[in-house]
Protein backbone atom coordinates (compact mmCIF):
# COMPACT_ATOMS: atom_id res chain seq x y z
CA UNK A 1 0.00 0.00 0.00
CA UNK A 2 1.50 2.72 -1.25
CA UNK A 3 0.22 6.52 -1.82
CA UNK A 4 1.27 8.53 -4.83
CA UNK A 5 3.01 10.54 -2.47
CA UNK A 6 4.98 8.82 -0.07
CA UNK A 7 6.81 5.66 -0.57
CA UNK A 8 7.29 2.48 1.16
CA UNK A 9 10.87 0.48 1.36
CA UNK A 10 10.57 -3.46 1.38
CA UNK A 11 11.06 -4.31 5.06
CA UNK A 12 8.78 -1.06 5.74
CA UNK A 13 5.26 -1.45 7.33
CA UNK A 14 2.63 0.37 7.59
CA UNK A 15 1.67 1.04 11.68
CA UNK A 16 -0.78 3.56 11.19
CA UNK A 17 -2.64 6.16 8.37
CA UNK A 18 -5.05 8.85 9.06
CA UNK A 19 -6.32 12.30 8.36
CA UNK A 20 -7.84 15.32 10.50
CA UNK A 21 -11.22 15.35 11.50
CA UNK A 22 -13.66 16.65 9.19
CA UNK A 23 -14.11 18.99 12.41
CA UNK A 24 -11.08 20.81 11.87
CA UNK A 25 -12.93 22.46 8.81
CA UNK A 26 -15.78 23.45 10.99
CA UNK A 27 -14.75 27.11 11.93
CA UNK A 28 -13.38 28.16 8.49
CA UNK A 29 -17.60 26.83 7.13
CA UNK A 30 -19.26 28.50 9.39
CA UNK A 31 -17.17 31.66 8.38
CA UNK A 32 -17.73 30.96 4.77
CA UNK A 33 -21.45 30.17 5.26
CA UNK A 34 -21.85 33.39 7.78
CA UNK A 35 -20.07 35.83 4.70
CA UNK A 36 -22.60 34.50 1.67
CA UNK A 37 -25.61 34.77 4.13
CA UNK A 38 -24.51 38.50 5.04
CA UNK A 39 -23.93 38.95 1.13
CA UNK A 40 -27.59 37.92 0.38
CA UNK A 41 -29.24 39.66 3.13
CA UNK A 42 -27.38 42.71 2.44
CA UNK A 43 -28.26 42.14 -1.35
CA UNK A 44 -31.36 42.30 -0.52
CA UNK A 45 -31.66 44.96 1.75
CA UNK A 46 -29.37 47.47 0.54
CA UNK A 47 -27.79 47.10 -3.39
CA UNK A 48 -28.39 44.09 -5.29
CA UNK A 49 -24.69 44.28 -6.62
CA UNK A 50 -23.61 43.41 -3.39
CA UNK A 51 -24.93 39.37 -3.98
CA UNK A 52 -21.57 38.95 -5.63
CA UNK A 53 -19.59 38.53 -2.20
CA UNK A 54 -21.31 35.37 -2.10
CA UNK A 55 -18.80 33.28 -4.18
CA UNK A 56 -16.86 34.69 -1.24
CA UNK A 57 -18.25 32.72 1.06
CA UNK A 58 -18.62 29.81 -0.76
CA UNK A 59 -14.96 29.52 -1.53
CA UNK A 60 -14.05 30.27 1.88
CA UNK A 61 -16.16 27.10 2.89
CA UNK A 62 -15.36 24.90 0.02
CA UNK A 63 -11.28 25.64 0.86
CA UNK A 64 -11.95 25.09 4.38
CA UNK A 65 -13.32 21.22 3.69
CA UNK A 66 -10.68 20.77 0.88
CA UNK A 67 -7.46 21.44 3.38
CA UNK A 68 -8.80 19.18 5.86
CA UNK A 69 -9.53 16.71 2.94
CA UNK A 70 -6.37 17.05 1.41
CA UNK A 71 -4.77 16.21 4.76
CA UNK A 72 -2.81 12.66 5.66
CA UNK A 73 -0.71 10.94 7.80
CA UNK A 74 0.93 7.80 7.69
CA UNK A 75 3.64 6.48 10.18
CA UNK A 76 5.68 3.40 8.91
CA UNK A 77 8.48 1.25 10.74
CA UNK A 78 10.66 4.10 9.07
CA UNK A 79 9.75 7.26 9.10
CA UNK A 80 6.25 9.67 10.03
CA UNK A 81 4.67 11.06 6.73
CA UNK A 82 2.87 14.43 6.08
CA UNK A 83 0.66 15.47 3.32
CA UNK A 84 -1.22 18.54 2.70
CA UNK A 85 -2.25 21.35 0.35
CA UNK A 86 -5.02 22.16 -2.10
CA UNK A 87 -3.92 23.21 -4.90
CA UNK A 88 -0.08 22.49 -4.30
CA UNK A 89 0.92 19.70 -1.89
CA UNK A 90 3.39 19.90 0.74
CA UNK A 91 5.03 16.36 2.05
CA UNK A 92 7.14 15.78 4.88
CA UNK A 93 8.77 12.94 5.56
CA UNK A 94 10.63 12.87 8.99
CA UNK A 95 12.62 9.21 9.89
CA UNK A 96 12.14 7.55 12.68
CA UNK A 97 16.16 8.30 14.24
CA UNK A 98 15.10 12.01 13.83
CA UNK A 99 12.42 12.24 16.14
CA UNK A 100 13.78 13.57 19.66
CA UNK A 101 10.44 13.68 21.32
CA UNK A 102 7.12 13.56 21.15
CA UNK A 103 3.56 14.92 23.01
CA UNK A 104 0.02 14.93 22.72
CA UNK A 105 -2.47 17.97 23.57
CA UNK A 106 -6.27 17.92 23.67
CA UNK A 107 -8.45 20.92 24.25
CA UNK A 108 -12.04 20.34 26.25
CA UNK A 109 -13.99 19.59 23.16
CA UNK A 110 -10.54 17.10 21.82
CA UNK A 111 -10.84 15.34 25.39
CA UNK A 112 -14.69 15.20 25.25
CA UNK A 113 -14.93 14.11 22.04
CA UNK A 114 -11.27 11.86 21.53
CA UNK A 115 -9.55 13.99 19.11
CA UNK A 116 -6.16 16.17 19.41
CA UNK A 117 -2.90 16.74 18.48
CA UNK A 118 0.71 14.91 18.02
CA UNK A 119 3.74 17.27 18.31
CA UNK A 120 6.81 15.34 17.04
CA UNK A 121 9.86 17.23 18.10
CA UNK A 122 12.52 16.40 15.09
CA UNK A 123 16.08 16.98 15.36
CA UNK A 124 17.61 19.75 12.96
CA UNK A 125 14.27 20.68 11.44
CA UNK A 126 10.96 22.11 12.35
CA UNK A 127 8.49 20.36 14.49
CA UNK A 128 5.69 18.24 12.52
CA UNK A 129 2.11 17.90 14.32
CA UNK A 130 -0.22 15.82 13.23
CA UNK A 131 -3.61 17.62 13.87
CA UNK A 132 -6.86 16.58 14.74
CA UNK A 133 -6.38 12.90 14.73
CA UNK A 134 -8.14 10.15 16.25
CA UNK A 135 -6.91 9.02 19.98
CA UNK A 136 -3.45 10.96 20.45
CA UNK A 137 -2.33 8.95 22.70
CA UNK A 138 -2.32 6.02 21.14
CA UNK A 139 -0.27 7.42 18.17
CA UNK A 140 2.18 9.22 19.92
CA UNK A 141 2.66 5.68 21.64
CA UNK A 142 3.01 4.54 18.47
CA UNK A 143 5.68 6.72 17.65
CA UNK A 144 7.42 6.39 21.09
CA UNK A 145 7.26 2.64 20.89
CA UNK A 146 8.83 2.83 17.30
CA UNK A 147 11.75 5.37 18.37
CA UNK A 148 12.97 3.90 21.27
CA UNK A 149 12.72 6.88 23.39
CA UNK A 150 10.00 5.58 25.92
CA UNK A 151 11.09 6.14 29.67
CA UNK A 152 11.62 2.72 30.16
CA UNK A 153 15.11 3.57 31.42
CA UNK A 154 17.93 5.91 32.63
CA UNK A 155 19.84 7.49 30.14
CA UNK A 156 24.10 6.82 31.20
CA UNK A 157 25.61 3.92 31.95
CA UNK A 158 25.99 3.09 35.79
CA UNK A 159 29.74 4.44 35.84
CA UNK A 160 28.42 7.58 34.85
CA UNK A 161 25.93 7.77 37.74
CA UNK A 162 28.52 7.21 39.71
CA UNK A 163 31.28 9.86 38.89
CA UNK A 164 27.27 12.37 38.76
CA UNK A 165 26.80 10.89 42.46
CA UNK A 166 30.81 11.65 43.36
CA UNK A 167 30.44 15.29 42.37
CA UNK A 168 26.79 16.16 43.96
CA UNK A 169 28.69 14.70 46.96
CA UNK A 170 31.92 17.14 46.96
CA UNK A 171 29.31 19.80 46.37
CA UNK A 172 27.87 18.92 49.50
CA UNK A 173 30.94 18.57 50.97
CA UNK A 174 32.39 21.87 49.95
CA UNK A 175 28.96 23.41 50.90
CA UNK A 176 28.80 22.12 54.58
Amino acid sequence: MTGDWWFRRDDETVAWTGRPRLSAALGGVVAGVATAVVALLAAAAVDPRIAAATPLGVGIAGWELLRVKRTEYVITSRAIWSKRGVLGRTVRRVGLSQVQNTAHSQSVTGSAFGYGTVTVEVAGGPDLELRRIDDPQAIRREITDRTGSGDAGLPGTVEQWRAVLSVVRDIEAAVE
